[in-house]
């Protein structure tokens, strides 16, 4: 891998805002398993209401639901060809915490499976075992009418309470959409944040850009200046040699002048210099003396 590259992931992954990152990613990933985004049909309905009906089933399910309240009981009518040992997996986590009885089609009667999902597996497998063999006591009596068959296992559901193997109190159903909303604003608080830190990182970035041409171009003014400046100082010599020996008053007062006005623009651009300045009226007084040395070396 490229170096450069290497130390830049490395600053990334060390970076306060790739922590952020980091969180905000497990935040949204912990709202979308729990809220169910991976449930399976049956599992995305118990996990917000306490009966499931495939189509097909002739049930009252809003009557069916009344009947159950908050007990924690959830009671699956499923269609024909479905497993319900796959569903009662799929299931688990939706409806933790409560005893689910599938219900299906059969000969005059229910198939019931039951899924306990109480306690520990093996802790409590007596009281599992006995709660998935009881709710459904009574119900193949009811095989056409599945109302009735749940207000059975109610009846049985309150029987395993008061004996003290299935649990009292009342189920919490807890929304979808809140853990969903959670992670969109996680989600949408990392693109946020990789949003600003790009634009932060261009704006930068132009800035440095910015400040490196008018550094460059300052350089180079600076530069030119300083060579106009040097040939001005050669044409300076120059005369300083023609100036000692010769004995014509207005070309010696002429080149006493340029060379004073010399001396000054030479300490003019030195302090500019210093100040990291490029004056434009300093290369005008370059020129201009360029051109007036010019003209007394040939006059």
């Amino acid at each position: 891998m490229n170096p450069a590259l290497t130390r830049a992931v490395t600053r990334f992954v060390r970076s306060p805002f790739a922590l952020a990152v980091l969180g905000c990613v497990v935040l949204a990933g912990w709202a979308l398993w729990s809220g169910g985004l991976l449930d399976g049909r049956i599992a995305k309905e118990v996990r917000v209401s306490s009966v499931y009906v495939a189509s097909g089933v002739d049930i009252d399910e809003p009557a069916a639901e009344r009947v159950i309240g908050n007990r924690k009981l959830v009671v699956a009518f499923l269609g024909e060809g479905t497993d319900p040992s796959d569903a009662c997996d799929d299931v688990r986590r939706a409806a933790d915490g409560t005893v689910v009885m599938f219900l299906s089609p059969g000969d005059g009667e229910y198939d019931h499976y039951g899924c306990a999902l109480l306690g520990d597996d093996d802790e409590d497998f007596g009281k599992k075992y006995v709660a998935e063999a009881t709710v459904a006591d009574g119900v193949d009596q009811f095989a056409d009418d599945p109302l009735s068959a749940v207000k059975v296992m109610a009846v049985n559901y309150d029987r395993l309470v008061q004996a003290g193997i299935a649990p009292d109190g009342g189920r919490e159903i807890t929304p979808s959409l809140p853990r969903y909303l959670i992670a969109i604003a996680a989600v949408t608080a990392v693109l946020a944040g990789a949003a600003a830190a790009y634009l932060g990182a261009r704006r930068a970035g132009r800035l440095a850009a910015d400040r490196r041409d008018r550094r460059d171009t300052t350089d180079d003014a600076r530069a030119a200046l300083n060579a106009r400046a040097a040939v001005l100082a050669q044409q300076i010599i120059d005369l300083d040699g023609r100036y000692a020996t010769s004995k014509d008053k207005e070309f010696r007062q002429r080149y006493r002048s340029v060379a004073s006005r010399y001396t000054k623009l030479v300490a003019d651009i030195a302090e500019a210099d210093e100040r990291g300045e490029v004056v434009p009226a300093l290369r005008g007084r370059v020129d201009e003396l360029i051109g007036t040395a010019r003209k007394l070396r040939k006059g």
